[in-house]
């Protein structure tokens, strides 16, 4: 129902968090979430979350909690596909804004 890349869509809320598919490709910026835990779901492809220390590799089916304050870039080398499950009004972007912002709340 989309193509953009970097562009959360809301298909669902619980409580006070929004599941969220977005679709992944290249780099991504480095950033936090200074309130909150983020969860990245792999629906499909591949995708790496680098962290300051290390670098995460997931595949289909696979999920990581990055914590709260934890900074992080995610990436894809090639189109992959993740749900985001986070607090209603996270930017994507966390602590920086730049042209990867995403308008928050737009559902599908």
């Amino acid at each position: 129902m989309f193509s953009d890349h970097w562009s959360p869509k809301v298909i669902a809320e619980m409580n006070d968090y929004q599941f969220k598919l977005v679709k992944i490709k290249d780099d991504f910026i480095w950033h936090k979430h200074d309130d909150t835990d983020e969860v990245f779901i792999v629906m499909k492809g591949e995708i790496f979350i680098e962290f300051e220390n290390e670098t995460i590799n997931l595949t289909d089916g696979e999920m990581i909690v990055v914590p709260k304050g934890t900074k992080h870039r995610p990436f894809a080398n090639d189109e992959a596909m993740i749900m985001l499950v986070e607090p209603r009004g996270v930017v994507n972007t966390g602590d920086q804004k730049n042209d990867l912002t995403a308008p928050n709340d737009q559902w599908i």
